[in-house]
């Protein structure tokens, strides 16, 4: 339970990317709006998962996740490429999250 709050603050930055990129450079008003709300539901969730967390793995948790769920995003809506070698630098992200879990 305790990483559910970080994790779904990465998922709203996530998602948030996705509607900053279809905003337009701000000049698409729904997709601008949608970004704002979710980046302003991202900071919140994060700082009520921040309570009884340290800051700094904190941090890197949802950087890490938000991360990964923005390549996944990326892929699938809008149908991005991504090659072994930038795979396997979004695997060592992964594997920094678990080592830091851990340590």
């Amino acid at each position: 339970m305790p990483l559910l709050l970080p994790s779904l603050a990465a998922v709203a930055y996530a998602v948030g990317g996705l509607f900053m990129k279809q905003s337009d450079g701000l000049t698409r008003l729904f997709p601008t709006l949608a970004f704002l709300g979710l980046f302003a539901a991202g900071a919140s969730l994060q700082a009520l998962g921040m309570r009884h967390a340290e800051m700094g793995l904190s941090y890197v948790f949802v950087l890490g996740v938000e991360a990964i769920a923005a390549v996944v995003l990326s892929a699938w809506v809008l149908n991005e490429q991504y090659t072994a070698s930038r795979l396997m630098a979004i695997g060592l992200i992964v594997v920094g999250i678990a080592w830091l879990r851990r340590a």
